[in-house]
């Protein structure tokens, strides 16, 4: 169905809330964010959006993801597409498939270019900007009047464009006229800042309905790393809150919560808005906890009667995300296998892998495992990443990039989107001496034996808790370098270090055994199991390779074709190997440096 009609006839007494997913990168992923959904959507979400890759990356998975939620719980979906490296041909099968699927609506959007700002060139120049998909779709008899179609709008500002506030409105109101039936906006923390946007857009002659979109914290440095990418604009007040509890993951994401639910009143109470979008990440505690507090989460009798067998109450036809969750965790027996849990034992705490996220790597099973930024854009934009890494034309122009990263000369660079944290310079001489010698490190972690739950710059979690790490570093290098740390780890490794290295055709070398998992990071708190929330194993290493890989070349296509800039990076791309060693005495912080630095290992 579509959306604008479900608007439509939505009970204007009680506001209607949609969810964005992400498809996961690996197959485990992808079956148990089912199971996830599976959860949640007896909450009774009036939709739920899936996001798309840049450059299409994600297609099957996305249509995949949207097809088996629309007809296996009934769920209306959302699909997202951009510009970026989008061709006709892709399109129209997209489009096609998605109308075979049953799916109705589509969000248009421009997405980041596959070049600079100042060097716009879209692959098919039909489709520059989120209008151009917009008018495209309209253009076409046999759907045009089959999908319902969104678009994009930034109430804190477009961060890709320099434009004034008015322009902004004004590409707004030409992809509306180009045919958008409504319009999901970037997130914001600003109320009193999106309501005033509002009134303006209105007075442009828009109409059609705007639906905000909000994500709830979820930690202290995924919020400043995303405010950054957005460009959203940060209330003091926030600040001041989020200030005394940043070492304290739990207080976080409670404050997320609360101050979520304070923004969707004001927005539904005073704005008058009709309903919201709520940006998941994949996770589900905070969205559940966010609708219980509203007192959002009751269901039509519909959804109640398949809930609830008995019902001798009122109270007991009232549905909470506790009660939800539960029902469609017994239900989950009756659904395939394919779409089941990940295992035996894992079933009661799903909802919970990823309470705490820390690092890049999660377990590869989980839902969230994969996420690369809001609407599937990259980390950083063109005209940014361009501007930060300059010209290089040579491997010792590549090895001063990623030197002056470690210095804090640049803030960023293609492979790390926020500037050096704190833990990393507590190894930072190791890294520095990688990097000299052409072994570019991009991931990195010192060993951590023990040290509280709230420390200023490894702690994690809830408070009065222990975290631990093992040391590892990843980097990438030529593959003679590849063959000197086998040689070493069956030398001198004695059991204690596992290692994995990958290229862009595919190969993949280690000493992990098969099904072997290492967790790297895991924390002892109060109450709780022991929570693992960095694991290095097989499936997540070839998903981050394939990912380091794809960077290369989107780094490459900022310039121009048969340049030297452009040969070089395409050069490292087809010849260099990821490689990441990890080191599992976590008692002495030094035994990593002490494997990679020995004279017989990589020098």
């Amino acid at each position: 169905m579509k959306i604008t009609d479900k608007i439509q006839n939505h009970n204007p007494s009680c506001p209607f809330f949609t969810f964005e997913f992400f498809p996961p990168r690996t197959d485990q992923g992808f079956e148990n964010l089912i199971s996830r959904i599976s959860r949640l959507s007896v909450l009774n979400p009036l939709a739920i959006s899936i996001t798309w890759g840049a450059g299409g990356s994600t297609k099957e998975r996305t249509l995949d993801l949207a097809g088996v939620v629309q007809a296996e719980y009934g769920l209306d979906t959302i699909l997202h597409l951009t510009c970026t490296n989008m061709e006709q041909g892709m399109l129209d099968d997209t489009l096609k498939t998605a109308k075979d699927r049953g799916i109705q609506n589509i969000l248009a959007l421009r997405g980041d270019p596959p070049r600079g700002e100042e060097e716009w060139m879209p692959t098919d120049t039909r489709f520059t900007h989120g209008a151009d998909l917009v008018a495209y779709i309209r253009s076409l008899p046999e759907y045009s009047s089959h999908f319902c179609i969104g678009v994009a709008a930034y109430p804190d500002g477009h961060t890709g464009q320099l434009h004034e506030e008015r322009a902004e409105i004004e590409f707004l109101k030409t992809k509306v006229d180009a045919g958008a039936d409504f319009i999901v906006t970037q997130l914001f923390y600003d109320v009193d800042g999106f309501l005033h946007w509002v009134r303006k857009v209105r007075d442009a002659g828009i109409t059609v309905p705007i639906i905000p979109g909000i994500m709830p914290i979820q930690t202290y440095s995924s919020f400043l790393r995303l405010t950054k990418l957005t460009g959203a604009r940060v209330p003091v007040s926030v600040m001041a809150a989020l200030d005394p509890i940043r070492n304290d993951d739990q207080l976080v994401k409670d404050y997320g919560v609360q101050l979520a639910v304070e923004m969707i009143k004001q927005l539904t109470t005073e704005g008058g808005i009709p309903g919201v979008h709520i940006c998941t990440l994949n996770l589900e505690k905070s969205v559940q906890r966010v609708l219980e507090e509203l007192k959002w989460a009751g269901s039509p009798a519909t959804v109640q009667n398949k809930l609830i067998e008995d019902s001798p109450t009122q109270n007991e036809l009232t549905v909470t995300p506790s009660t939800a969750a539960s029902s469609a965790a017994q239900g989950l027996a009756n659904i395939p296998a394919v779409h089941g849990e990940a295992g035996p034992g894992e079933l009661n705490n799903a909802s919970s892998w990823d309470d705490f996220p820390n690092g890049r790597f999660g377990d590869f099973k989980s839902p969230a495992f994969g996420s690369s930024g809001l609407w599937g854009g990259p980390a950083l934009g063109y005209a940014e990443l361009i501007s930060q890494s300059g010209h290089p034309r040579t491997l010792d122009d590549l090895t001063r990039i990623f030197i002056n990263y470690l210095r804090s000369q640049i803030p960023t660079t293609p492979f790390s989107p926020m500037p050096l944290s704190p833990e990393s310079l507590m190894i930072l001489p190791h890294l520095e001496r990688l990097t000299r010698r052409g072994l570019w490190t991009v991931g990195s972690q010192p060993a951590v034996d023990g040290a509280n739950s709230n420390d200023d710059v490894v702690g994690w979690g809830p408070r009065a808790g222990y975290v631990f790490q093992k040391g590892f570093v990843e980097f990438f290098c030529e593959e003679s370098e590849v063959d000197k740390i086998e040689r070493q780890v069956q030398q001198r490794g004695n059991g204690w270090v596992h290692w994995f290295a990958g290229n862009k055709n595919g190969a993949c070398r280690g000493n992990v055994p098969e099904g072997g998992r290492n967790a790297v990071t895991w924390g002892v708190f109060p109450g709780q199991e022991i929570v693992q929330t960095t694991i290095i194993e097989r499936e997540s290493f070839v998903s981050w390779k394939d990912e380091a890989f794809s960077i290369w070349s989107e780094w490459a296509s900022l310039y121009r074709p048969q340049s030297e800039e452009r040969l070089l990076l395409e050069r490292v791309r087809d010849e260099r190997w990821l490689v990441s060693v990890v080191h599992h005495d976590y008692r002495d912080s030094q035994a990593l440096w002490a494997f990679i630095f020995d004279e017989t290992s990589v020098e």
